[in-house]
Parts: C-alpha cells; sequence; structure tokens
C-alpha cells in the first residue's frame, strides 16, 4: 500500500492481502462491513442563476470570465502548446555522458573549458529565473486557464533545465559552490543577470494593477524582454559555444542535453511573444518606439560583454564576433515577431548552422541514443 506520510519508504512486506487483488465479489462483501460516510451538509448555494461563461468574456489580463472553468477555449493555440509540450518528455539521465567526461579531461584546451563552465555558469541561473518569473510573476497575472496551464508546464521545464546543467556539472566533476558563485563574481556574467532582474521587476511585483495604463505598458515591455531578449535571443545564442564544440566530435553529451533545452526555450519564446501581441491587441497598448529601442541596445551591450569574455580566447570555429554579430540577427528576427522595427538593420547570420541545432533534423542511431526529434517545435513557425 502506498506511505503516503512518506512516498519514498520501501513497501513492507506483509501477509495481508491487498483488497484491490481480490475478486469483485470480495471487495463488495468487504466493502459492506466499512462505515460509510455521515451526510455533509451544505451551508451555502451556488448562485441559482450562474451560467456557463462565455469565451468571449476571456481575456489574457484583466478578464472577467471564471479563472476555474478552462473551456470553452479562447486561446485554442494556448492548449495547443500544452499538448505539443506533453509530447516531449525527456530527463538528463537519457544521454550518456561517460565521452563527456573524457573530453573535458584529456582532449579540451584551457580556452574550451573556459568556455565550457562559465557557459553552464551563465545558463544554470539564468533558467532559475526564468522558473521564479513565469511561476511566481507572469502565471498569476493570466485570467484565461489555458494560457495559465501552458506556463504552469514552462515552469516544470525551466526546473528541467536547472537539473540538467547540475547534471552535467556533477558528472564532469566541476566545483558546483565555485561554478554557482561565478554569477556574482564574474562581472561580464553579473550584469547580464543584473539588467535581467532589474527588467523583469515590474512582472515580479505582487501589487501590479494591470488596469493602470502605465503598469500595464510596463508590463508587456518587461514580457517583451523575457519572450524576445532573454529567452528568444540570451538563450537561443546561448547554447552555440557548447554547440560548435559537439560540431567538433566533443562534448557530445552535454550538446545534446542543451539541444533538448534549446527545444523547449524555442516554444517558450514563441509562446511569449503570441501572448505580448494577444496582449497588445486586446488592450490597445502603445509602446514607446525609443523604449523598445534602448531595451535591445541595452541586451546588446551585455551580450557583447559576455561574449568578449567567455571568448577572450577564440576556440576552433566560434570566436566572439560570431557570437555578438549572431545576438544581433536573431534579436531582429524576435523584434519583428513582437511588432517591433528591427533594433539592428542589416545584421547577418553568422552561425548559419544555429537554426539546423534547434531543427536536429539529422538521424540518429535509435539504439545509441534516445531519439530527440520532437514532433512539434523542431518546424514551429515563429511567425
Amino acid at each position: 500500500m502506498f506511505n503516503w506520510d512518506d512516498p519514498l519508504a520501501e513497501k513492507p512486506a506483509t501477509d495481508k492481502v491487498d483488497n484491490d487483488l481480490l475478486p469483485v465479489s470480495q471487495q463488495a462483501a468487504n466493502e459492506l462491513d466499512t462505515p460509510g460516510p455521515t451526510s455533509a451538509s451544505v451551508s451555502e448555494l451556488p448562485p441559482s442563476n450562474a451560467k456557463a461563461i462565455n469565451a468571449d468574456d476571456k481575456r489574457v489580463v484583466n478578464g472577467q470570465a471564471d479563472i476555474n472553468q478552462l473551456a470553452p477555449f479562447k486561446y485554442p493555440w494556448a492548449w495547443n502548446y500544452f499538448l505539443n509540450a506533453n509530447k516531449n518528455h525527456w530527463t538528463p539521465l537519457d544521454i550518456n555522458m561517460a565521452q563527456d567526461v573524457h573530453d573535458y579531461r584529456h582532449k579540451l584546451t584551457l580556452e574550451e573549458r573556459h568556455v565550457y563552465e562559465n557557459v553552464l555558469s551563465y545558463l544554470t541561473t539564468s533558467d532559475i529565473l526564468a522558473m521564479r518569473n513565469i511561476g511566481l510573476a507572469v502565471m498569476e497575472k493570466m485570467t484565461a486557464p489555458e494560457l495559465q496551464i501552458y506556463q504552469a508546464r514552462q515552469v516544470y521545464e525551466e526546473a528541467l533545465h536547472t537539473w540538467t546543467y547540475q547534471h552535467c556539472i556533477e558528472t564532469i566533476g566541476l566545483d558546483q559552490s565555485e561554478i554557482y558563485n561565478r554569477y556574482r563574481v564574474v562581472p561580464e556574467i553579473y550584469q547580464k543577470i543584473k539588467l535581467a532582474n532589474e527588467r523583469l521587476d515590474t512582472v515580479m511585483r505582487s501589487d501590479i494593477d494591470l488596469r493602470d495604463k502605465d503598469e500595464l505598458e510596463n508590463f508587456v515591455m518587461s514580457y517583451a524582454f523575457f519572450a524576445g531578449i532573454f529567452e528568444g535571443s540570451w538563450f537561443y545564442n546561448g547554447f552555440s559555444p557548447i554547440f560548435a564544440l559537439q560540431r567538433r566530435g566533443l562534448m557530445k553529451g552535454t550538446g545534446e542535453q542543451l539541444q533538448y533545452i534549446m527545444r523547449d526555450e524555442v516554444m517558450h519564446a514563441s509562446f511569449g511573444i503570441r501572448v505580448c501581441k494577444q496582449i497588445i491587441k486586446e488592450e490597445n497598448v502603445k509602446l514607446d518606439p525609443k523604449k523598445i529601442q534602448e531595451m535591445f541596445e541595452e541586451a546588446d551591450a551585455a551580450e557583447a560583454t559576455y561574449g568578449g569574455y567567455i571568448l577572450r580566447d577564440p576556440i576552433l570555429g566560434y570566436s566572439k564576433e560570431a557570437h555578438h554579430g549572431q545576438f544581433r540577427y536573431t534579436a531582429n528576427r524576435r523584434a519583428k515577431q513582437l511588432g517591433f522595427e528591427e533594433p539592428f538593420p542589416g545584421a547577418e547570420a553568422t552561425l548559419p548552422w544555429l537554426d539546423e541545432q534547434a531543427n536536429m533534423r539529422k538521424e540518429k542511431n535509435f539504439f545509441e541514443t534516445k531519439v530527440t526529434e520532437y514532433q512539434t517545435g523542431g518546424g514551429l513557425k515563429w511567425d
């Protein structure tokens, strides 16, 4: 029998036969000897004129419909995000990391170790921040349950990503205390986390009133930063140094772990961008183009500084110039998807293979590794 007080405890040996294993007739006889529940008194009845909700009454924020009634849907696309995400279960334990241990100890140069360690240090801190932002801030402000349900799945996936980074750090044998503390002592990592915290402060507040025009605009700006820059550009670009190693046959286990994560983050960013655009449409939000440009330029400066640190010495097939150029190209794409002007006109892709890494269309030996071809997401159309 399941131990509700200690679910992880082993089931004790017993001679007693579980009632569920008995024939149906015997189960029924046993239940006759069990005292039935006493009748409960109803102290308050629901309103006699209560009507089923109208989907048209739902809104992303500031809605008046019953938040506890899932259907009928006003945003079926949000429900589809949830269904698609649930086709794609994985854990870091699915991937063999043995070769990565050998690569790190015997094949990586000092410069490549520097890149590997600092990328993991930044990513693990960022995913915890992302988990808190969605779980503690954004989700509670949504007033349509189909949106909240996908965001609940997103919180789980951010926690899963944090586990993945921890698994890589632990498996390789890195100093966990030192790696996790780097964002507090390395200025180039710290300034990205600091900027994110400042930009997301609005959505983190529990007392925000989204019926106030200025508060709502600040909220949309914060969410646009989170979806378009933090997840859609910084994360998307942030995996590429490890992918550069993977493409050369190094740290392939870590690279495959990050491919799984990248697939999730593509979905997260796409969903967030769609939510932002829906709020702008429903609430007739007018954002200041100058503030939008400043937001992207701040993020660009932080990314350039970060790239200059992790790639202070270029590694084979990857440089700080390529890293920065790809960020600008990606940021332009996300801005257009949000309905904004391109912040960096003329920026071109410096890592043309990066989208291929996200789509993961390459064939894999099924018996060697778990298939990483998601049923959705890989062919996800941002527009």
